[in-house]
């Protein structure tokens, strides 16, 4: 992060501000074929960059986001402007990521913005168990090299699998996730994580849509609620313990406004602009509605002393802590956003592996990986009989026979149990159905490290465990994993 309060960069030097203007809720805006004026919006974010407010986050569902960053980009550049920096996502569903499937997400974005190269590529998967990812990551590593990008961000990725992908050689500028006063759980491992390989975090849902503002302190709860973002930020609150918990937390942040003259939403986004992990908040506008860029921009003036801390981490201690790792209202209950249960939406992914009957046992089907050693060897990735799966011995292996994160147990191990879970979850079962693992280490120093991996994992159903070290595994491999699951007969 460069000296200046309002300026900070990712990667090998794109500039950024801390302050990052999101357009998300443009998806909120066309929502159900509403007319939006896009020449409005282009005119009413040409604003926000002459004001300062000069990098835009967008994705490619966040309706015409792309299109309204792009007419602005080019309206700065013809007028010989210094044109804004762009981040974009590109969020595609799990499948085969080829080169030519990678290149057409890019080149996509690239038509859209109107622009030669995405200043941030940020890339999301919806399923860690689903390994493609990397080959998508490592494509848009070179497209990187060929300059149709300058970074690669990650968005929704939580610390095991960010360090398993750096650990694999992919070079990381950022992380996107959700951070606030209301969500902290990018405090913890992510931080650390992000820290110790120079990856910023960029924070999203930091004023919780809106709710973490002068507004609502004292306010009644909402019986009605007509917009997205404050419909998945309501759910934050919650689950947060709900709306006395709230609003003993607003209470605390409006005094601390008070004291600094500054307002509640100055207070949310210094608490998690303090973070060093933090390079940056991402505030959302809804554009053609009203703005917010003087109040906003008071939050880089403050600094918070050790009476304001301590009344924080107060206030805080009464809420209840948000379930689960970075990512995971995304992936798995709870479901912390805007349209609620995504089950059906992940339910209605294909099985990451092939299932088939087993032609001699008619009573058994089997997952394969399409390893090439499941058929020279005469195995199955996995094998369910009745109720019981059982998982053979599972290496970091890619599907192209590669190993990953060569030699580092830690990152081995989080991508053998995706791909344990991968097998169970193609064979009915899942990680709440695990009853038995066996881990085999090669080194007995790594014993901790994958045990905490372990733990992530596990740690709510606390299957039995045997874990072995000093195995002389076959291959680059520091650690192999299997796994037996029941099934509930309901």
């Amino acid at each position: 992060m460069t000296a200046e309060p309002h300026r900070a960069t990712l990667g090998r030097g794109v500039p950024i501000r801390r302050l990052i203007t999101g357009l998300w809720q443009m998806a909120d805006q066309e929502r159900d074929g509403k007319p939006f004026d896009l020449d409005g919006a282009a005119e009413a974010l040409l604003a926000y960059a002459r004001a300062g407010f000069d990098t835009f986050d967008m994705a490619d569902h966040y309706g015409s986001a792309e299109i309204v960053a792009g007419m602005v980009h080019k309206a700065m550049r013809e007028a010989g402007e210094v044109p804004p920096t762009i981040l974009t996502k590109w969020c595609p569903p799990p499948g085969d990521m080829t080169a030519d499937v990678v290149r057409a997400g890019v080149e996509t974005a690239l038509e859209r913005l109107q622009v030669p190269s995405v200043d941030v590529m940020q890339f999301h998967w919806w399923r860690y168990e689903s390994p493609e990812y990397l080959d998508a990551l490592e494509q848009l590593m070179r497209l990187r090299e060929e300059g149709l990008i300058r970074e690669i961000g990650l968005t929704n990725f939580d610390a095991a699998h960010l360090r398993m992908v750096i650990k694999n050689g992919i070079e990381i500028a950022s992380n996107q996730v959700c951070f606030s006063l209301l969500d902290r759980r990018a405090a913890a491992d992510l931080s650390a994580v992000a820290k110790a390989h120079d990856v910023a975090l960029l924070a999203f849902g930091t004023l919780g849509g809106g709710f973490l503002s002068d507004k609502w302190v004292g306010a009644k709860e909402p019986a009605d609620i007509p917009d997205w973002s404050r419909m998945k930020y309501k759910r934050f609150i919650d689950a947060g313990g709900g709306w006395a918990q709230f609003q003993t937390l607003m209470a605390t942040l409006s005094d601390i406004a008070a004291k600094h003259r500054v307002s509640v939403s100055n207070v949310a986004s210094v608490w998690v602009l303090s973070h060093e992990a933090v390079r940056a908040t991402i505030i959302g506008a809804r554009l053609g509605e009203g703005e917010h860029r003087a109040d906003n921009l008071r939050a880089l003036g403050v600094t918070f002393d050790a009476e304001d801390r301590a009344q924080l981490s107060e206030a805080l201690a009464q809420l209840t802590p948000i379930p689960g790792d970075c990512g995971d209202e995304y992936r798995k209950p709870p479901f912390l956003t805007a349209s609620g249960d995504l089950s059906h939406h992940l339910d209605a992914l294909p099985p990451v592996f092939a299932v088939s009957p087993v032609p001699e046992r008619p009573d058994r089907t089997r997952a394969e990986s399409q390893s090439i050693w499941e058929e020279k060897a005469g195995f199955s990735r996995a094998v369910r009989t009745g109720n019981r799966i059982v998982v053979s011995g599972t290496t970091a292996t890619a599907p192209d026979g590669q190993a990953v994160c060569s030699g580092d147990a830690e990152g081995q191990a989080v991508y053998a149990l995706d791909k344990i879970l991968a097998a169970m979850s193609s064979l009915g079962g899942g990680a709440a159905d695990v009853v038995r693992t066996r881990i085999y280490l090669r080194n007995a120093a790594d014993w901790e490290a994958v045990s905490a991996v372990h733990a992530r994992y596990f740690g709510a159903t606390r299957p039995a465990n045997t874990l072995i070290a000093g195995i002389e595994l076959i291959g680059p491999y520091a650690v192999e994993i299997e796994a037996e699951a029941e099934i509930p007969s309901d």
